[in-house]
């Protein structure tokens, strides 16, 4: 059988890796490992996002001081991950495959140097057979410098790598209809670009990891308008990953986010995952927001701007918001926050930011 797709991200939850308890479930990881293989064997190329690094190491210390939350985090993950990235590297190995640890932070990926020896990281370890298991890096990341949660990270690691596919293993079968459990509510199987679901979302948080399905939901939208097949799927059903990967449509029950059919440059991808970096706010008029939001390229020029918020200097990232006050986008700033504030409403002046270095969400 053939796959659908040559590399794929996928992206494994606390909740997906972890018993009612809070202990780590092995025999999850050896499922999903199994499947990966494979995959891998039909000549899949496969980047793994794994949560489940402080859980680990929380269910092994028995601490009698008590911490506050960042140096938990440190604690917990410190220990964690090197027991998680064990436990994989043993499974891997059964089936011949090695795998590698990458652990990032948000703040490594602000740059596009950095992004890029990010890249070519990964793109040297899959050159080579070897799966990338990445995760952030919880023992020196704080907490405005974290990533919302994993699923953020792997929607990065998706349009970074160029995947075709990501994967977001969750502890439940997507998203909804209706609130799980109730009658008549049913699991959404596809969503097609400019769909919003928003009103179907409930914003709780999971049960052991930072996020929950409205961040999922965010992110998915997100990758998909950028040409990216997302899936939202119960990692703990069985076989759920070779179902998805191998089926144009899943037999199991889940949520998928169809691509779009106009795929974005790579610097763009890379501006549009860049809002956490962001260096300040730049606020535009009713004409500007029309033109950036219509069907034609168009780049953000001064007579557009009403106001400009923080100090950032020439090639920084900055938000673009909208007359309502609302974020519509990220872009890669021609100029400073000073000289932007000079030119506010001026007409004839060089883009503030070029088409080519701007990222617009889908507003539809």
């Amino acid at each position: 059988m053939n796959s659908r797709f040559n590399r794929v991200v996928v992206k494994v939850g606390s909740n997906v890796l972890t018993n009612g308890d809070g202990t780590v479930d092995s025999a999850v990881i050896e499922e999903i490992v199994r499947q990966i293989a494979r995959l891998m064997s039909l000549g899949v190329e496969v980047i793994l996002v794994s949560s489940g690094a402080v859980v680990s190491g929380k269910s092994l210390m028995k601490s009698h001081r008590k911490l506050d939350s960042v140096s938990a985090r440190q604690l917990y993950s410190s220990v964690g991950q090197a027991r998680l990235i064990n436990r994989y590297s043993e499974m891997f190995a059964r089936h011949g495959i090695i795998c590698g640890q990458v652990l990032t932070t948000k703040e490594s990926l602000s740059t596009r140097d950095h992004y890029l020896n990010q890249m070519n990281c990964m793109t040297v370890m899959l050159e080579n057979g070897v799966i990338p298991v990445v995760n952030e890096n919880d023992t020196i990341s704080v907490t405005e410098l974290m990533f919302t949660d994993n699923d953020e990270l792997s929607g990065m690691v998706a349009s970074m790598m160029n995947a075709q596919c990501l994967v977001i293993l969750s502890n439940v079968d997507g998203i909804y209809n209706g609130r799980p459990g109730d009658t008549g509510a049913s699991v959404i199987r596809e969503v097609s670009p400019g769909d919003n679901l928003a009103a179907y979302i409930d914003s709780g948080k999971s049960s052991f990891g930072r996020g929950g399905m409205l961040t999922k939901y965010r992110i998915a939208s997100k990758v998909a308008d950028e040409g990216i097949e997302v899936v939202i799927a119960n990692g703990k059903k069985a076989d759920i990953l070779t179902d998805i990967i191998l089926h144009e449509k899943p037999v199991a029950e889940c949520t998928r986010f169809l691509p779009s059919d106009k795929p974005i440059s790579h610097i763009k991808k890379w501006i549009a995952h860049s809002d956490g970096f962001a260096k300040g706010n730049i606020h535009i008029n009713e004409g500007a927001y029309r033109a950036l939001t219509g069907s034609r390229a168009s780049s953000l020029l001064p007579v557009g701007v009403t106001a400009v918020e923080g100090g950032f200097e020439k090639g920084d990232i900055v938000k673009i918001i909208s007359p309502e006050g609302h974020p519509i986008g990220v872009g890669k700033v021609a100029a400073g926050s000073s000289r932007a504030a000079e030119v506010i409403g001026q007409k004839g002046g060089r883009p503030l930011i070029h088409y080519d270095y701007l990222y617009i969400e889908d507003t539809k």
